[in-house]
């Protein structure tokens, strides 16, 4: 049987007014709305029809919510947690950290007997936190570490005053000793940097690196004596078309800027910040769980049949596009099914139970033992599964 959801929606300073109505077709209430949150991680769990929380329902019994397999995997937890994002103003430069590494940090945090809400704890749990972003309208982001030569390329043509040491150390390959110093920096230091590539960026005429040039001249003015504004020279700027996408596994530094996407994570909810941000940043934990790897191509697209092929052990992402047709889509474990355009009825296994309807921005779950979803109508929607 499948179930519709209500969801929590987050007001984080950094959401939009507005993206978020417009998609549910609401008068925006004049306050940001920046994520909205499905399934059942136990800071805003999705409630079900009958007013349970599917944080609760998966507690009491796992197996029959999760399906035996998928619930002895990922030891009775829901294993991802869905999102519709909506960014009005740049998220903080972050990172998440590995299976492994979370394990560690999260022993520590309770160890010290930091309380687990507190605002200067870095882990609120033992998972990783590896995600995916596909772009529903144009999305602006930030994305792993651009190669040193086209870094190198960037810093030449912008030439900023005081900007020398940092070319040659990326000449000499030493990224991370260039990004560790960048964060550990004091702000009376920073504050002549980021001026100086301002006034850089304001200069520059040529017609090469032109989201580098928008981006780095909003980061300039809105974050004067931030570190993230010089991590961010580092970083790939990409643009994602609508279902183009970003996959974040650990390590990987990012922001995202500008956009509205559907966003799919392992259930965690640990992130280590550097910067673009007031909230807790912890440089030496950020640097231990980074990977300075350089990433050529951070962009990722669906395959023929709209799978999102991420590897990754905790979610799987299907779109699904009808035009008055029918798809069954297979998964393993708990489904989410959320609706981003038209009109879709989802439903279970074949039967005589009503489907669920769902219009953009509403969503459903399907529990592990249902078997495939049903969908039918016309419209877009992604259907998350364990993998």
């Amino acid at each position: 049987m499948v179930v519709p959801l209500q969801n929590t929606i987050r007001d984080y300073a950094w959401g939009s007014a507005t993206a978020l109505p417009e998609l549910l077709g609401v008068a925006p209430d004049g306050n940001p709305q920046a994520e909205m949150w499905m399934g059942a991680h136990e800071s805003a769990p999705s409630v079900l029809p009958n007013g349970d929380t599917l944080y609760d329902v998966v507690s009491d019994d796992p197996a029959a919510v999760l399906g035996e397999e998928t619930a002895e995997r990922f030891e009775g937890r829901f294993p991802f947690l869905a999102k519709l994002l909506a960014a009005g103003q740049p998220l903080s430069i972050q990172a998440h950290p590995s299976r492994d590494q979370a394990i560690d940090g999260y022993e520590r945090d309770e160890a010290a007997g930091i309380p687990r809400d507190a605002g200067d704890r870095n882990y609120k749990d033992a998972w990783p936190k590896p995600e995916i972003l596909i772009a529903l309208e144009p999305f602006d982001a930030l994305v792993g570490f651009r190669p040193l030569d086209r870094t190198i390329a960037l810093l030449e043509a912008l030439g900023p005053a005081g900007f020398g040491e940092l070319t040659d150390r990326l000449r000499d390959g030493k990224l991370r000793e260039a990004f560790t110093d960048f964060m550990s920096a004091d702000r009376d230091a920073i504050r002549p940097l980021v001026g100086a590539l301002g006034e850089a960026v304001a200069q520059y005429d040529g017609e090469a690196f032109p989201l580098e040039r928008e981006t780095l001249s909003k980061l300039c003015a809105d974050f004067p004596d931030d570190p993230g504004v010089l991590a961010a020279l580092l970083l790939n700027r990409v643009r994602l078309e609508r279902f183009d996408a970003v996959y974040l596994p650990a390590g990987n530094v990012h922001a995202y800027l500008h956009g509205l996407g559907f966003e799919v994570m392992a259930n965690s909810d640990n992130v280590l910040r550097g910067g673009l941000t007031s909230k807790h940043v912890d440089v030496p934990e950020l640097v231990s769980v980074v990977d300075f790897e350089p990433l050529a191509d951070p962009v990722l697209t669906a395959d023929g049949e709209g799978v999102y092929e991420t590897g990754c052990e905790y979610f799987a992402v299907h779109r699904v596009e009808l035009d008055g047709g029918e798809q069954t889509v297979e998964g393993v474990g708990p489904r989410i099914i959320c609706c981003v355009a038209g009109t879709i009825d989802a439903a279970g296994k074949e039967s005589v139970v009503t489907p669920v309807t769902l219009s953009a921005g509403q969503s459903a779950f399907a529990a592990g033992p249902e078997g495939p979803c049903i969908l039918r109508g016309s419209g877009t929607a992604f259907v998350v599964s364990a993998r």
